[in-house]
């Protein structure tokens, strides 16, 4: 436990140190106050991170690589399973392989829920609006495919978190990458290599619950709510801080009641608006999806042509539906189930719903408004701009649906954090760790989107390496699982409770 307390200190603060050092005493020097402080230091350290863990093969990063790589091997590995197995995964989250008897802590839609609420949120609504203004429209062609494939990364780890996830004799559940990187491959002797990823994919969990599941929120559900309510950056991170405190202390059963809560009731007001833009402007969605492929492989002067058209989807989607990192799996571990694999292709349907339906949603309202090219707008300002133009009260409903995503991304984040705290410190020390997210609200409400983003990024992309590497490794298995489950499917085996 020591060692793994100091393993965790000195990785943050020996290259950091200096760093915010430095940008602490500019600010002080020059006129700025400690807010501004707060937000010099924070840039300093990501640019510093950056250049460490974004390095680039041919102009395109190491993980963006690795990602798409990835996904595509697993959906080859597992026959297309993410095709196959899709109205399967509808029939599962409608209630009809509900066993109540089956050890869990959340029924299959509530771990969907619960995972979706992490994923669809900002990352749908601020995301693709930045991914498009950067990167150009053909980065959604980019985006959905990513999205597809990603599908079947999330169905491998989901499918692992619950084959390796450890049940407490009081009913509560620990699972995710942590416990299948160690107790899988050290199965396959390769124990102090499956000890090294867990831990390393521990810490980089951590960071990415206080970067994309935490700051990236805040941050960008201000921006939303001040165009209506004029309050202060600090007061409003005091106000969500407290919101999200009074969450988090209940745990998965509070957090998984209320995005179930949530989530569903904003994904049909945010998709029926979109659809009413998309139906109004109908005789323009040929032009629009022209717009998109033509800008998938013959991009104009936008950031780095090509390659940077296909960074910015593929970075973005990732951001949007999670797949590879691993951090849903730590939701579905939690599940009510005794069949991993049934677990897995619920799991699949998150990136289709995230990204395949709600992003590009976004994406045709934005390109057929045209508003992406507005350069003084970014993020959920030109969101909000796109569904104004044609539905002139909606961005009041947007506000309030950019509000309750980011909260409820937040309090799942919270808990994939946890998680991972609790497997490297222990359960006895997770008030620390929500005291340290809570604190964090506050920070990402008072900081710059430019370093927030590229934090959140760095963070959640680079979680992929341990969790994937992992996948790689245990992909067998988890084909050998899937073939069984399919068999005794197909033989009508499986009892169906509704």
């Amino acid at each position: 436990m020591k060692q793994r307390w100091l393993l965790f200190i000195l990785l943050l603060a020996l290259p950091t140190a200096a760093i915010a050092q430095e940008a602490a005493e500019e600010s002080l020097n020059g006129s700025g106050n400690i807010l501004e402080l707060i937000d010099n230091i924070f840039s300093a350290l990501v640019d510093a991170m950056a250049g460490v863990l974004f390095f680039s093969l041919g102009g395109i990063p190491l993980i963006v690589l690795w990602l798409i790589g990835g996904a595509v091997f697993f959906t080859l590995r597992m026959s297309f399973v993410n095709i196959r197995a899709f109205k399967h995964a509808i029939y599962v989250v409608a209630g009809h392989y509900d066993d109540p008897d089956e050890d869990g802590e959340l029924t299959h839609f509530q771990a969907l829920s619960a995972a979706l609420s992490a994923t669809v949120g900002l990352g749908n609504i601020a995301g693709v609006a930045i991914a498009v203004q950067t990167g150009g429209p053909g980065a959604v062609f980019w985006m959905t495919l990513a999205g597809i494939f990603g599908m079947t990364s999330k169905f491998v780890e989901c499918t692992l978190a619950q084959k390796y996830r450890t049940v407490y004799s009081d009913g509560r559940i620990a699972g995710g990458p942590m416990y299948y990187l160690s107790q899988g491959l050290a199965q396959r002797g390769l124990e102090p290599l499956g000890k090294v990823l867990a831990i390393l994919f521990a810490i980089l969990c951590i960071g990415g619950s206080l970067g994309g599941g935490n700051m990236f929120q805040a941050n960008q559900s201000f921006s939303a709510v001040s165009d209506f309510v004029p309050l202060p950056n600090w007061l409003y991170g005091v106000f969500l801080a407290t919101l999200v405190a009074l969450v988090i202390i209940g745990g998965i059963r509070r957090i998984g009641s209320v995005a179930a809560a949530i989530v569903p009731s904003m994904c049909v007001v945010y998709v029926l608006a979109a659809l009413w833009i998309i139906l109004t402007n109908i005789s323009e969605v040929p032009n629009a999806f022209a717009t998109i492929i033509s800008g998938a492989f013959t991009p104009e002067a936008v950031e780095g042509g090509f390659i940077g058209v296909l960074i910015q989807g593929i970075r973005r989607a990732v951001f949007s539906n999670e797949a590879g990192i691993g951090s849903a799996a730590i939701a579905h571990a939690a599940a009510r189930t005794e069949e991993p694999v049934r677990e897995g292709i619920v799991a699949l349907l998150e990136p289709f719903i995230d990204t395949v339906v709600v992003c590009n949603m976004t994406a045709l309202v934005v390109v057929i408004t045209g508003v992406y090219q507005d350069l003084d707008r970014t993020g959920v300002d030109l969101t909000a701009a796109a569904f104004g133009t044609v539905i002139g009260w909606f961005p009041v409903i947007l506000t309030l649906a950019v509000f309750l995503f980011a909260f409820s991304t937040m309090i799942s984040w919270s808990y994939y954090g946890e998680r991972a705290w609790t497997y490297l410190f222990g359960e006895q020390q997770t008030q620390i760790y929500r005291i340290i997210f809570v604190l964090c609200v506050f920070v990402g409400s008072v900081v710059n989107l430019g370093a927030v983003l590229d934090f959140s990024d760095m963070m959640l992309l680079t979680m992929a390496f341990p969790n994937m590497l992992g996948g790689f490794i245990l992909s067998n298995e988890v084909a050998r699982d899937l073939r069984d489950y399919l068999d005794r499917l197909k033989r009508g085996v499986m009892p169906i409770y509704k």
